[in-house]
């Protein structure tokens, strides 16, 4: 056995399977295509999922691939040990119905004993508890020695998920020697101890189970492994855990550079921060590559998540500031070798890790922010005596809703000697792990989701629609409500199965073509077209007008030409947009999703900000300069990779075959696409942006029209002006802009003068206060009531009537529609005495169902019920009387 790199191993094994008749895949994105049930892949055998289940045909019975996964429910302890990870890479070699036990055992301990020259006696190897069949293959056809196979339950060698295909299954174990053992004498496989690692896991998918507990043997057997490559070269290298790898080693090394600490030479702290952003910064750059992007919600949550976590860990290490984008560059180098698409989107991909570390920077701000409000509200006596507790809603808010880690948390208020509500913060997020939990149970692992169309052996639906808008259909089958019907009739609506189609279905953004469908005394709307999840079916949703449509009938099928073909306009439009907004804005812009109809263009893109007037204009002009050229189209099939060696741009997380079609607009633009487009680009007419706006943190959204879209809009905007000069009473559309000024110069003056005019209202009414001062102690207290004065003017009020009285205390109240507020201003004097602006008026407002808070000399409160706002305005002299006390 002699050490081996990471990126040698992955082409070793795919390799040895090449040579044993499997067809290499390359690593599906972590996106799940087609598959709602998973955030994101996390095994091996998730996208196999749809060849296992026959929903679609693979490209052979023999697959080999190298996966990248992301898990994460232990997010929480990556770090903390040496073992936990969220992104991995998975070796597997799969069987569909060809191969099984024999073979699968046999190659594997080729791979290992001959290729890898792993030694024999280092390996175990543990099967399901009654897997007969599979001990005597390991002892008697490969040769290991019955003592070095242990036998294990249904929980570690039996692959399930619910109901759905299932079976034991067979583990490798590699023995790292006894200084890494518990010293039990039971110790072995499967023992929770680090002596032996599991490190190639054999599933032999031979049963259905119907969900109750029953097992049917299948008649074609599968075969499905997982090697996980860390762990192998963990192995191969004699290396203690994932994080010594040569790859990941390079990527820590990296960020020991910029912190200025090398991994096992600081605190075990550091070590653990060190790990941490290793890790996160793996999974953060395959996500973004992949079209993730940081939100608020589902896989774009985690995304954020990941990356405030390392930035988070990046400040522990002393990094001050981002530095996470330019780590970036070596999980790009240290992976090229499999993943050579990473090079072309390092710009995007360092771009958007860099601005999510700037919005997080905002964030820590923010939290700092309100943690210093919590703690000014706190008894500052109890601040003093050391026995103030932060509430453990308080910090779980600040950490769920805010991004703030508790541990800064814990670190800030130890600093004042306040101490944490531990258990109750630790209950909120032990309720937060079960809800997600429960939520991850419910969608399980892989989900095997079956529709009516399952069940169906029908031909799949030729599509004839590209070169023609008409075609003879026959009726394979009818739905209604979810059911299978064999005819509907006048007034009803359903779904229909065709054996061809004309009729293109909703897929790549592009709404499904209208029309009708007719035959002999019968005759329906067609208002919809959608692919099925299984079977390639198109489903024709109808509403019958007239007669009865039955199964095996013969239709007419005509689609509605006219919609198709202002909405090929727009789809057009939307690849010559694409392409003018990289010439503008940079090759970092990419499609992040867009929805083409037959009224616009609605087209979502990776950008960091608002883009200006100036770069719209241009990308306008740019546009319609390519429609005036009357550029033909060129629509062609190839190979997906041919495709891309051309060049041609594909969508981020989109599906595509093995054949695909060419869009080329001259040599201005040059997409994968399967959707319908005009013959020249002359046909779209004229191009007009209607906004440009955000549709989520890093990715811009633009609207546009084309052809007779652009003559309406341009129609309401001419009405809208002559409106707009009709109210201003303009004749002349021309002076609008100069009018619009004038108004505008008109409303700041008549602003400044209504400030001014009640600046001096207030100081005339505060000047008037002093004669119901009552005295109250060594201080003056002045109380009055206010109705429809503004909290600006009340604070001035304040302010004035304490200026040079400084053993007076102001305390003011307004009351603007269903909206209080209450000011207390108190003099050097007053508050020299004892009193706290902040904290009386946060007794008076309670009083009347608000809060608030201050400073010593200066607070304002809002009240929610405003009816008691004079009962506790009474109430004030009294409460001052207690304070002084």
């Amino acid at each position: 056995m002699k050490w081996t790199g990471l990126n040698e191993l992955r082409e070793m094994f795919l390799s040895f399977f090449e040579e044993k008749g499997h067809t290499r895949l390359p690593s599906y994105p972590l996106v799940p295509q087609g598959d709602n049930s998973l955030l994101l892949i996390n095994s091996g055998m998730a996208p196999m999922k749809k060849f296992f289940l026959g929903q679609e045909t693979p490209p052979n019975v023999r697959v080999t691939t190298c996966q990248k996964c992301i898990r994460t429910p232990d997010i929480e302890q990556v770090g903390k040990t040496a073992r936990h990870g969220t992104y991995f890479e998975m070796l597997g070699n799969f069987s569909f119905g060809d191969y099984f036990k024999h073979e699968a055992t046999k190659w594997a301990w080729e791979f290992i004993t001959e290729r890898l020259e792993i030694p024999k006696d280092r390996l175990w190897v543990t099967i399901y508890l009654d897997d007969d069949e599979a001990f005597d293959i390991w002892t008697k056809e490969v040769g290991i020695p019955p003592e070095r196979i242990v036998r294990l339950g249904k929980d570690d060698n039996f692959w399930e998920i619910g109901a759905g295909p299932c079976g034991p299954c067979s583990e490798i174990y590699f023995d790292r020697g006894e200084k890494f053992g518990c010293g039990s004498p039971d110790c072995g496989p499967g023992c929770e101890c680090d002596r032996y690692m599991e490190f190639w896991n054999l599933v032999f998918s031979q049963f259905v189970n119907d969900g109750e507990g029953n097992y049917t043997e299948m008649e074609h057997k599968n075969i499905d492994t997982g090697m996980g490559l860390e762990r192998l070269a963990c192995i191969m290298q004699g290396v203690d855990n994932l994080f010594e790898v040569d790859t990941v080693q390079n990527i820590m090394q990296h960020i020991s550079r910029i912190a200025g600490i090398a991994y096992h030479q600081g605190t075990p702290e550091q070590d653990v921060s060190l790990r941490v952003v290793t890790d996160h910064i793996r999974s953060t750059v395959f996500m973004v590559a992949d079209g993730v992007v940081p939100q608020n919600e589902g896989r774009g949550y985690v995304l954020r998540r990941l990356l405030r976590r390392a930035a988070r860990h990046g400040r522990l290490l002393g990094i001050k500031e981002a530095f996470l984008y330019k780590v970036c560059d070596t999980v790009i180098d240290e992976n090229l070798s499999a993943y050579p698409e990473l090079e072309g989107k390092r710009g995007y991909i360092k771009k958007v890790i860099q601005n999510e570390e700037a919005r997080f920077e905002k964030t820590i701000d923010q939290g700092m922010e309100m943690l210093s409000e919590l703690i000014d509200k706190m008894d500052a006596a109890a601040i003093e005596a050391g026995k103030a507790i932060l509430p453990g809603d308080d910090a779980f808010k600040l950490y769920d809703t805010y991004g703030f880690p508790v541990d800064l948390v814990r670190e800030i208020i130890a600093e004042r000697q306040i101490a944490l509500d531990q258990d109750r913060f630790d209950e909120l997020m032990d309720q937060q792990r079960a809800r997600a939990r429960a939520a991850r149970e419910d969608m399980g692992d892989v989900a095997w989701v079956e529709d009516v169309t399952v069940t169906l052996d029908l031909p799949a639906t030729e599509f004839v629609g590209y070169g023609r808008d008409e075609a003879t259909a026959k009726v394979l089958c009818i739905i209604e409500n979810g059911e299978i019907v064999d005819q509907v009739g006048q007034g009803q609506q359903a779904i229909l199965i065709l054996d061809q189609t004309p009729f293109y279905a909703e897929s790549g953004g592009q709404v499904a073509d209208r029309g009708a469908v007719s035959g002999a005394g019968l005759s329906a709307l067609v208002t919809g077209c959608q692919k099925s999840a299984t079977g390639g079916y198109f489903l024709h949703h109808i509403q019958v007008q007239e007669g009865v449509i039955a199964t095996g009938d013969s239709l007419h099928c005509a689609i509605d030409n006219d919609y198709r073909q202002a909405v090929a306009r727009n789809h057009t439009a939307a690849h010559l947009l694409q392409a003018a907004l990289r010439q503008v804005l940079g090759d970092h812009v990419h499609q992040a999703g867009q929805l083409v109809d037959s009224h616009r263009v609605r087209f979502d893109f990776s950008h960091f900000s608002a883009m200006s007037g100036k770069e719209i204009m241009q990308v306008e002009e740019i546009v319609n300069r390519k429609i005036m050229a009357a550029i033909p189209t060129d629509i062609s099939e190839m190979s997906q990779q041919a495709a891309r060696d051309l060049g041609a741009m594909a969508l981020f997380g989109e599906k595509y075959g093995d054949v695909v079609r060419v869009c080329r607009v001259g040599d201005f633009s040059m997409e994968l696409c399967g959707g319908t487009h005009v013959q020249n680009t002359g046909c779209i007419g004229l191009f007009k942006i209607l906004s440009e706006s955000s549709a989520a943190a890093g990715i811009r959204r633009i609207e546009a029209v084309t052809g007779t879209g652009v003559i309406r809009f341009i129609g309401e905007q001419t009405q809208q002006i002559r409106d707009t000069a009709h109210t201003l009473k303009l004749q002349n559309t021309a002076e609008l802009v100069h009018k619009a000024e004038s108004v505008m110069a008109e409303l700041k003056e008549a602003g400044r003068k209504i400030e001014e005019l009640s600046s001096k209202l207030a100081a005339i009414e505060a000047e008037g206060l002093f004669d119901k001062a009552i005295q109250v102690g060594p201080v003056k207290v002045i109380t009055a009531s206010f109705t429809g004065t503004d909290a600006g003017a009340l604070r001035t009020m304040g302010e004035k009537a304490r200026e040079g009285k400084d053993d007076l205390v102001v305390v003011l109240s307004t009351v603007v529609g269903e909206k209080g507020t209450i000011c207390v201003a108190c003099g050097k004097s007053a508050v020299a005495a004892g009193l706290h602006a902040g904290k009386l008026i946060k007794e008076i407002a309670k009083l009347a169902g608000g809060s608030g808070g201050g400073r010593p000399d200066s607070a304002m409160a809002g009240v929610k019920e405003i009816f008691k706002i004079d009962e506790a305005m009474a109430a004030t002299p009294d409460l001052i009387r207690d304070m002084l006390a």
